[in-house]
């Protein structure tokens, strides 16, 4: 199901849909892969997921981070309730894959009723149910390299643990040589908070539900796409003690992430007036978004 109605010939949406890169990193990270099946990741790439990479690395500078930042953070969109974000979000449909007939709530709830099988707490099933309402970005009309992708700092060092690195040489930063340092603009273990990250939905939905959820959700929310770090360990010059205690939750989260997508179709009608309920409990009627 895809959150972007562009034509794969629109140079700026190369995937035929923004799902091709969920898919693409469920199978880079299927378990049981070894550290160097994982390094060969291009080979699980078809060549729309690569052009994407691609573009993702060359644009996300730090000064599109600030300019996404200050379009977006003043919350200044309008209010809408987490319903009415996750039926925006049902609009998109993708007309490329016939075979595809879930909408995105009923992706949403796979995640979250995978988490709530497992027994984890309220607020762990509410962030799987509004993990992915970032992507509203797309209705907005930004690119796909500007609502997914792995998330990454900008303003230091690239990581070699980032997949297609080699793209990174036709982002603008990589001309700049106070960016290009370990640290760069940060200080050693200065935490993630004062760290700018590469923009994408998952900034956008943490800015937006980050006063009405508990912090391991808050971090699960903004770091969910951070595979370098909670994944390979990237990045821990960067982070503080209280950032290493918090991603235990982003990686217990992961796997929820990843794999949730194969289980049966969800019946949202049986299913919403417990969701009503959980959402109820976190949210007000309706939020800025």
């Amino acid at each position: 199901m895809s959150t972007s109605q562009a034509p794969v010939t629109d140079l700026q949406n190369p995937m035929n849909n923004i799902e091709e890169w969920d898919d693409y990193v469920a199978s880079r990270y299927q378990e049981g892969k070894s550290e160097e099946e994982f390094r060969n990741y291009a080979a699980d790439a078809n060549p729309g997921v690569t052009e994407f990479y691609r573009q993702n690395h060359a644009h996300q500078s730090l000064a599109f981070v600030r300019e996404k930042r200050d379009q977006y953070l003043k919350l200044n969109r309008g209010k809408k309730s987490i319903w009415e974000a996750a039926e925006y979000l049902n609009t998109l449909v993708d007309d490329s894959d016939p075979d595809t007939d879930l909408t995105q709530i009923e992706h949403l709830l796979q995640t979250s009723e995978a988490i709530r099988r497992d027994g984890h707490p309220r607020w762990f099933v509410l962030a799987g149910l509004i993990h992915d309402l970032g992507k509203v970005l797309c209705l907005y009309g930004d690119p796909q390299w500007a609502v997914v992708g792995d998330t990454f700092p900008v303003g230091c060092a690239y990581s070699d643990q980032i997949v297609f690195p080699e793209f990174f040489a036709a982002n603008p930063d990589s001309k700049v040589p106070e960016y290009q340092t370990l640290y760069g603009i940060y200080e050693p273990n200065c935490g993630l908070d004062n760290v700018l990250m590469s923009w994408g939905h998952d900034e956008y939905i943490y800015n937006v539900t980050k006063n009405y959820m508990p912090e391991p959700a808050q971090y699960m929310l903004r770091y969910h796409s951070f595979y370098a770090a909670h994944r390979h360990g990237a990045y821990r010059h960067l982070m503080n003690k209280h950032d290493e205690q918090m991603f235990e939750w982003v990686r217990k989260f992961n796997p929820y992430d990843l794999y949730s997508k194969g289980a049966d179709r969800p019946d949202f009608k049986e299913l919403k007036p417990y969701y009503e309920d959980l959402v109820a409990e976190y949210f007000p009627a309706q939020i800025d978004w």
